[in-house]
């Protein structure tokens, strides 16, 4: 692009040059082999910015086997789920192997994360280009997980109609071309902010015309700022969402810009090839359970991570099989009502990996819901192995309530004073944590029930900080590996000392990035680190240590053992 981005298909149909006069002008992609006709490089191609994948963390670059530019950069695409690959549908046409290289702000860099291609599907009404619908949504070979870990970007639906009207502006990026002849040679990141137009009015005369229907149409008459080849399948971005993907223009490239539109039933299409751009999914989303029985549900998620359920109603379980979730993996959650479980609906917070999900739980059969309440103030306490805290019970209930409390973890004692609360009077909880207890948070339920056996709930969130010792981390998985140019990925778990913990790791090996998300985690908590290995990480098996230090300057560490393999082999 006159901004740079990586290189698209070329179109079996593109017309080079300009017509004879009478006729339309020629048409063409923004594929990276395209070469502009009528001309030389001029300053109109250099008023894009320098841009990073921080910025824009679900870009990624497009590479065709055979492509003529650096690195065969020919198109530039969107991750929009884990998965999933926006782009446009002619970056399928050239010929050549197509793959994905993910993370890198100069593709002539080494490092980065190259993905495959399973499946490249096209809009189903795309024939060519010029004729609209020029939309694909590709399906890769493994997860992709945002730098940062951002959210996937958000793609236009017809829902969001008139979100790129003509007046607004949009910002495009990718890694095309940054002069006329490419004569920099230049793959590096860049973006633009052009003007949206009004392309029935004043795009035309080009190739079979402009059409409003599937069209977009911004940038200037003479492309002054303009996107050039490599950027075909880049985003145009509104107001946070993605609402064309860039098509064509006039084979000199000095006019505007053509995406394909995506805020009418395109868009509704790209969606449905999305499917769910959640780290994690239950499936179904809620479900009926009488007392005394049990329901089921499927957890998906793209993240590894201990399973957990919170939000549950007294007298209501929560097993999961496993208690643990691998990446891409599906677990089975099973809520058992108990006789004691009231009539009702709560909504259920499955968790792992720092991805959540939501069920919606309806009880039947029980008693009615308590027509009192408890709280709990301060909702959350810290407490030292050792050592005590204390928070207070309260009710707006008009008869005394025996108190209980339920899921504390090892090592921790819950004591009532009173252990029955008064009609209209408060108790104090006190938490002890023996020096034994294992640091981490838990959520403790505390039960008030009344003579008639109803009841109602309270939450403490407690966090245990270890008071000697050392630090303990552990990896889970232990050890993993891929090709050269593959992500490695496993979850770190680290409790001891006192405070937050900060993670760090040595022993990693030459051209491999690693990214701690997050670098800094609470007591008990867990990051998911990934390995990003390159074409230029030896091939091998390296011990990697992962350091965890304490706010109060105590260290552990684990190792994970990553292995290296030739790039190609399976």
């Amino acid at each position: 692009m006159v901004w740079g981005l990586a290189a698209a298909v070329v179109a079996g149909v593109v017309i080079p040059g300009v017509a004879a006069a009478g006729a339309p002008a020629g048409a063409a992609t923004y594929e990276g082999s395209v070469v502009p006709t009528g001309g030389g490089p001029g300053a109109l191609f250099f008023n894009g910015q320098d841009a990073t994948v921080a910025e824009f963390p679900g870009v990624i670059a497009g590479l065709r086997a055979g492509g003529t530019r650096p690195e065969g950069q020919t198109c530039t695409g969107t991750v929009v789920a884990p998965r999933k690959v926006l782009i446009a549908a002619h970056c399928a046409d050239a010929t050549g192997t197509k793959t994905f290289v993910y993370g890198l702000d100069d593709l002539r860099d080494a490092g980065g994360l190259q993905v495959d291609v399973v499946e490249y599907k096209k809009h189903p009404s795309y024939v060519n280009f010029d004729q609209g619908y020029d939309v694909a949504v590709v399906t890769v070979d493994r997860d992709i997980a945002l730098k940062g870990g951002a959210a996937y970007p958000a793609v236009a639906t017809s829902a969001d109609a008139g979100i790129a009207a003509p007046g607004k502006s949009g910002v495009g990026y990718g890694y095309g071309k940054k002069d006329f002849d490419d004569n920099t040679a230049d793959v590096t990141l860049d973006k633009a902010t052009l003007p949206i137009v009004d392309g029935a009015r004043v795009c035309t005369g080009v190739g079979a015309g402009f059409q409003a229907a599937t069209m977009t149409c911004a940038g200037y008459n003479d492309g002054r700022v303009t996107i050039l080849p490599g950027d075909s399948g880049g985003p145009l971005v509104v107001d946070g969402k993605i609402v064309g993907v860039a098509s064509w223009s006039r084979s000199d490239f000095k006019w505007y810009s053509v995406y394909g539109r995506l805020d009418n039933t395109m868009g509704d299409w790209v969606k449905s090839q999305i499917g769910s751009t959640a780290g994690l999914t239950v499936s179904p989303t809620g479900g009926t359970v009488a007392v005394g029985n049990h329901v089921s549900a499927t957890v998906t998620s793209s993240t590894a991570g201990t399973l957990t359920a919170t939000g549950l109603p007294a007298g209501v379980k929560a097993t999961f099989q496993p208690t643990s979730i691998t990446a891409g993996g599906t677990a089975k959650v099973t809520f058992e009502a108990t006789t004691a479980a009231t009539s009702g609906t709560s909504d259920i917070t499955v968790s792992a990996g720092g991805s959540s999900a939501r069920y919606a739980l309806t009880v039947t059969g029980g008693g009615s819901q308590p027509t009192f309440t408890l709280t709990a103030s301060p909702t959350a306490l810290t407490v030292v192995g050792g050592k005590y805290a204390s928070t207070a019970i309260t009710s707006n209930a008009t008869e005394n309530l025996t108190l209980s409390a339920t899921g504390l973890p090892a090592g921790v004692k819950a004591t009532f004073q009173p252990t029955t609360l008064p009609a209209g009077g408060s108790a104090k909880l006190t938490l002890e944590a023996t020096t034994t207890a294992a640091p981490g948070t838990a959520t403790i339920t505390v039960t008030g029930t009344n003579a008639a056996g109803k009841s109602a709930t309270a939450t403490v969130s407690l966090t245990v900080e270890g008071s000697t010792g050392g630090v303990v981390v552990t990896a889970s998985p232990s050890s993993g590996g891929g090709n050269q140019g593959s992500l490695v990925q496993t979850s770190i778990r680290a409790s001891g000392g006192t405070g937050n913990l900060t993670l760090t790791t040595s022993g990693v090996p030459t051209g491999t990035q690693v990214q701690l998300n997050p670098a800094v985690v609470g007591q008990g908590g867990t990051s998911t680190v990934w390995f990003f290995t390159s074409l230029n990480t030896p091939v091998g098996t390296y011990p990697i240590t992962v350091k965890a230090t304490s706010a109060d300057g105590k260290t552990g560490t684990t190792t994970f053992t990553l292995t290296v393999t030739p790039f190609g082999v399976r």
